[in-house]
């Protein structure tokens, strides 16, 4: 069985909608909520495991145990770091790293012993790919923009780096399908708030976008 792991609860709503899950059959976890379906004769458990590391890695954990899964898709959305991209982009990442591991004034931004090197030779290579960083801190701040910019980041989110690091402890292949819902604003000038309100709201908006083009496009060719 394969497993897709599903953060947001936006994220997992626009999932409900796109499979027109009924309410009989959805069935609640520690972790959230799942529902089951049956693609190209490959078994699928659909899961939202909830925001952040802990909530990805402790879901993806439970439900690797509980139906012994082979292969984990994370689906959702995350932030654009590379601007030579844009919003609704969609990466199949080849590398997943975790940047908030270290003592970074005296540290390495990201240590080797947190980067998941994803082997994708099997699926092709006509698709957007790179790396994706993870933390439990969103990259809101224009501060952290810069500084995953400077490090050769190209899209961001706050659990597929931990995700894929728990597969690898697991023995079981990952793999990251993102598509980009926003990218950072420089709130510098302005005020803070009112300028992560606005990021917020581009989330919101294309948040069912990224997900419809990632279960169109993408999903069928790599389970």
């Amino acid at each position: 069985m394969i497993g897709i792991c599903i953060a947001t609860n936006w994220e997992f709503e626009a999932t409900l909608e796109y499979f027109n899950v009924k309410e009989n059959e959805r069935f609640g976890y520690p972790y959230g909520e799942y529902f089951m379906r049956t693609i190209n004769d490959a078994e699928l458990v659909f899961y939202s495991s909830g925001i952040r590391k802990v909530n990805g890695v402790g879901g993806t954990q439970y439900m690797i145990s509980e139906f012994k899964l082979t292969k984990v898709i994370v689906a959702g959305t995350c932030a654009g770091i590379d601007d030579q991209f844009s919003n609704l982009d969609i990466f199949v990442p080849n590398r997943a790293v975790q940047y908030d591991c270290t003592v970074k004034e005296i540290e390495p931004l990201i240590k080797p012993s947190f980067i998941v090197d994803i082997t994708l030779t099997e699926y092709g290579n006509d698709f957007h790919t790179g790396t994706i960083a993870t933390a439990d801190k969103a990259v809101v701040m224009w501060k952290d923009y810069l500084e995953l910019k400077e490090n050769d980041i190209t899209i961001a989110d706050t659990e597929a780096g931990a995700i894929a690091y728990i597969c690898r402890k697991n023995n079981i292949e990952c793999i990251i399908i993102k598509g980009i819902s926003d990218f950072p604003t420089d709130e510098r000038n302005g005020d803070k708030v009112e300028s992560n309100m606005e990021q917020i709201s581009v989330y919101l908006e294309n948040t069912p976008k990224v997900m419809r083009k990632i279960y169109d496009g993408y999903l069928k060719r790599f389970i």
